[in-house]
C-alpha cells in the first residue's frame, strides 16, 4: 500500500471536552459529510476520564467561532450558565495593594478609540493622565466598574456595542458541543478506552485499538488527551519544552462557589488578584463563581496557597461551604513539535502554561481552524501543512510567553521571592527584553506583531504596559497629531456616557436572554 498517495478522508479525534469537541465540531462544519470530499470524523472518548472544567474564559474570537459551526448564543447562554466577558481586570499587581487607587486596572477586549488612525498613547502620556490608560482611550472599563452588558437586549446574536468572549461552565461547554456535533454535525462518538495504537511500516498511526470497538482506522489522528498527550507526547515520544523557568507556575487550587447574594451585580470581566504567594483568577457565572489560586510549587507549599485562597474567599465575603478546592498540576510548557506524521496536538496535548488571560480555548481554535483550512488532500501533502503548522503555533506559544511574562515584569511586588525572581534578568526571554527595549522610546505597534492573527495585538501590550504605569521616554507628538489623538480622548467621554444610559445591567440581560432569547445573527 503506497500512503503517499492515499487520500486523507478519515480523521480521528483522541479525547472528549472543550478541545476535542471544539476542534471535531470545527472541522465537522466545514469538511464533513456523505459526499465524495467529505471527511468522516471519529472521537473517541475515555468512559473514565474526568473532564479538568476549569478552562471558564474566553477570547472574543470564540464568538465568531460558535457562529461557523452552527452553535446559537442563545443556547450557549442557557445551557452554559455562560456569561459575557468583556476583558480582565487585575488587582495588586503593582505594589500589592489588591482593591487600592492605583493598584488596579483593565485589559479590555475593544481596541483603543481611533486605533491605527491617532496615536493615543503618547497623547495620554503628554497629558494629565486623570484616567488610567484603558479609562482614557475607551469605554469598556467604565461599563465593567458599573456592571453594564456589551449589547443591549435588541442587539443580535454574535453583535456587541463592544466586543466580548464568554464566561461559561466548562465541563457543560463540553457536553453542549458533543451533542451539536453528533446529532447536527454527523461526527462519530466513541466511548471506549483505547488499549493500544496500531502502526504502518513507515511509522504512521494506522488505529487506535479499543477495547469494545475494536480497532478505529484513521488517516489523520488528533491528539486531544490532555495533559497525559497519548499520542504526540506518550506514543511518538515528543518531548515538552519546559517554560518553568520563564513563568514559574505549575499549580492550581480551584474551588467553585456560590454568590453571596444570588441577585448581585454580575462581573463582565476576570479579575486576577496577585497575592504573596500567586494570584487568584475570579470569574462570575450568572449561578456561581469559579475561583482558582495558581502557585508555584517552588515557591508556596499547598497548605499556605490554600491559606491563601480561603483568605481571598473571606475578604470577598464567600465561603466554600461543602466544597473542596480541587489541586492541580501541570508542566508549564509546550511541545518541541506539535504535527509529528500524521498526529496532531490540539489542547493541552500540546501544551499549556498558566490560566494568565485565558489564552488555551484561542489556541484550540487557532489550531482547529488551521487543521480544517489547510486539510491535506493526501498523505504527501502532511509533512508540508505539519511544517507550517509546526512553525506558525511555536511562533504563537513564544508570543504568548512573552505576554503573561510581561504582567510579572513590570510589577513592582517585593513581599516574597516569588515577585522578585519573576522580574530577574535571567528569567525573561530575550525577545520580551528587545521589545521592552524598544519601547521605552516608542509605543507598542503592528510592527511588533507579525501575524494576521496574533492572540494579543498590540493594543494588549499597551494596556499591559500603561496599566503597570510603564514609564517610557516618547518623542513629543507634533502639534496637529497631539490635536487629533487629544480630540479622540475628548470623544471617548462622549462615547462612555452614552453607553453607561443605554446599556443594561449584565445580570438582566443574561435573565432576558434565558427568558427570550436574542434576535438571529444579522
Amino acid at each position: 500500500m503506497n500512503l503517499e498517495v492515499t487520500a486523507v478522508r478519515r480523521i480521528v479525534v483522541l479525547g472528549g471536552g472543550s478541545a476535542g469537541w471544539l476542534t471535531a465540531a470545527t472541522l465537522a462544519a466545514e469538511l464533513g459529510g456523505e459526499g465524495p470530499d467529505g471527511l468522516q470524523i471519529t472521537l473517541i472518548e475515555s468512559p473514565d476520564m474526568p473532564s479538568i472544567g476549569v478552562g471558564e474564559g474566553t477570547w472574543p474570537t470564540m464568538r465568531a467561532t460558535l457562529q461557523r459551526i452552527g452553535l446559537s448564543e442563545v443556547e450557549l447562554v442557557r445551557e452554559c450558565d455562560a456569561a459575557f466577558k468583556q476583558g480582565s481586570r487585575f488587582d495588586g499587581w503593582l505594589h500589592g495593594a489588591a482593591g487600592a487607587e492605583g493598584d488596579r486596572y483593565y485589559h479590555p477586549f475593544t481596541l483603543p478609540h481611533g486605533w491605527g488612525d491617532v496615536e493615543l498613547a503618547s497623547a495620554w502620556l503628554q497629558g494629565g493622565r486623570e484616567l488610567p490608560f484603558a479609562a482614557s482611550v475607551g469605554a469598556q472599563p467604565h461599563l465593567c466598574d458599573a456592571f453594564l452588558a456589551p449589547k443591549q437586549t435588541t442587539t443580535p446574536e454574535f453583535g456587541g456595542v463592544m466586543n466580548y468572549g464568554y464566561h461559561f461552565d466548562a465541563v457543560k461547554l463540553g457536553h453542549l458541543l458533543q451533542r451539536h456535533a453528533t446529532v447536527k454535525l454527523g461526527v462519530r462518538h466513541v466511548v471506549d478506552h483505547v488499549a493500544a495504537v496500531r502502526s504502518h511500516e513507515n511509522g504512521d498511526i494506522a488505529a487506535l485499538s479499543t477495547r469494545s470497538h475494536g480497532d478505529i482506522d484513521g488517516d489523520l489522528f488528533i491528539d486531544c488527551s490532555g495533559l497525559a498527550s497519548l499520542l504526540l507526547g506518550q506514543h511518538y515520544g515528543v518531548a515538552l519544552r519546559s517554560e518553568k523557568d520563564v513563568l514559574f507556575n505549575d499549580s492550581a487550587l480551584a474551588v467553585q462557589v456560590p454568590h453571596a447574594d444570588a441577585q448581585a451585580p454580575l462581573a463582565c470581566a476576570t479579575v486576577s488578584t496577585a497575592h504573596v504567594e500567586g494570584w487568584t483568577w475570579d470569574i462570575g457565572l450568572p449561578t456561581r463563581r469559579g475561583i482558582g489560586l495558581v502557585f508555584s510549587s517552588s515557591h508556596t507549599d499547598d497548605a499556605a496557597a490554600e491559606r491563601a485562597l480561603l483568605a481571598h474567599l473571606r475578604r470577598n465575603g464567600l465561603s466554600l461551604g461543602n466544597a473542596t478546592p480541587r489541586l492541580l498540576r501541570f508542566n508549564p510548557g509546550y511541545r518541541e513539535q506539535f504535527w509529528h506524521r500524521n498526529c496532531v496536538a490540539v489542547g493541552l496535548s500540546a501544551g499549556f502554561i498558566e490560566p494568565l488571560e485565558a489564552s488555551a480555548l484561542a489556541l484550540v481554535e487557532l489550531s482547529a481552524a488551521f487543521i480544517r483550512d489547510e486539510m491535506p488532500a493526501r498523505r504527501a501533502d502532511m509533512d508540508l501543512v505539519a511544517r507550517r503548522f509546526n512553525a506558525a503555533f511555536a511562533y504563537r506559544w513564544a508570543r504568548i510567553i512573552d505576554f503573561l511574562k510581561l504582567h510579572y515584569v513590570l510589577s513592582r511586588r517585593d513581599d516574597s521571592a516569588y515577585w522578585r525572581e519573576h522580574r530577574a534578568a535571567a528569567t525573561q526571554p530575550d525577545s520580551l527584553r528587545e521589545l521592552l527595549q524598544l519601547w521605552h522610546h516608542r509605543a507598542p505597534s503592528r510592527n511588533d506583531v507579525d501575524r494576521a492573527e496574533e492572540v494579543f495585538p498590540a493594543a494588549s501590550y499597551q494596556y499591559i504596559l500603561y496599566g503597570m504605569q510603564f514609564e517610557p521616554a516618547l518623542r513629543a507628538l507634533r502639534a496637529d497629531r497631539l490635536a487629533a489623538a487629544r480630540s479622540s480622548l475628548k470623544d471617548v467621554t462622549t462615547i462612555t456616557r452614552r453607553l453607561l444610559g443605554g446599556l443594561p445591567r449584565h445580570r438582566e440581560l443574561i435573565q432576558h436572554i434565558r427568558a427570550h432569547g436574542m434576535p438571529p445573527a444579522a
